[in-house]
């Protein structure tokens, strides 16, 4: 991902809640849409929420949480040539049929969801049955909150998850083929990395898309998870200049970016 600003980081300013939000609202007035996001500063503890209370479903950004799941079962060296090749394909091209059989490998909503209270997740359950053509991995209902808080088991010497698989999560996120690497990476400066999954399903009641980014951008000793969850887009486009208007507001109270 090619990147063109200087990040210039502010690490002791104050997030400026109100006006954020403010910014957020212009921007979205006249939208039919259910937006949640939440970003964080893991460096500082620097934080800001938008709606903080909608759960919103994860499409496919649940490709997340089902890798981290395979990997606290096993860890990548001991998995199959057809293995990996099913976690690239997730994840780096967003195959849903990949998905289905890693889905099926970790226990499908069951072994989903106890993965996720490993991480701490608090709203994310998955949903069993079969929707559409595919899993119902796609519907999961998620929080913005816990988006976060699966990004900082990326990073956290704390986390399930040990320092080889994390890395390797990681560089699968940064590897996203050429016209999925929307969203989170909106908002990255020159030089920064940036690690996401996005996401985006058309429902099948409202016809209305849900369209999703989450990820992380580092850079000069910070690490900035993102999460931006939407609902109502009429098409795919509508959707990813939603949430990369959202990320990119929120982002420039956190800093800036020189020309």
């Amino acid at each position: 991902m090619e990147m063109v600003k200087e990040a210039q980081a502010e690490p002791s300013s104050p997030i400026a809640a109100k006006e954020i939000t403010k910014r957020l609202d212009g921007f979205l007035s006249g939208r039919s849409l259910r937006i949640s996001a939440m970003v964080k500063d893991l460096a500082t503890g620097r934080l800001y929420r938008y709606h903080r209370g909608e759960l919103l479903i994860t499409a496919s950004s649940a490709k997340i949480l089902i890798l981290m799941a395979l990997l606290l079962e096993t860890p990548w060296r001991e998995l199959s040539p057809a293995i990996r090749r099913d976690v690239e394909l997730m994840i780096r091209y967003s195959d849903n049929h990949a998905a289905d059989r890693l889905w099926l490998r970790i226990g499908a909503a069951p072994g989903f969801t106890k993965a996720g209270r490993k991480y701490g997740l608090r709203h994310t359950r998955g949903v069993a049955g079969s929707c559409v053509d595919l899993y119902c991995w796609g519907i999961t209902p998620t929080s913005a909150d816990d988006q976060i808080r699966l990004m900082r088991a990326l990073v956290s010497d704390g986390s399930p998850l040990p320092a080889k698989e994390r890395a390797r999560v990681l560089r699968l996120m940064g590897g996203v083929v050429e016209g999925q690497d929307w969203g989170v990476s909106a908002a990255a400066c020159e030089g920064d990395r940036v690690a996401l999954k996005n996401g985006w399903l058309k429902r099948v009641s409202t016809k209305r898309w849900a369209v999703v980014t989450v990820g992380l951008i580092r850079g000069r000793g910070h690490d900035y998870a993102v999460a931006v969850l939407s609902e109502g887009s009429t098409d795919v486009d509508q959707g990813i200049a939603t949430v990369e208007g959202v990320t990119t507001r929120i982002m420039k109270s956190f800093r800036h970016c020189s020309a």
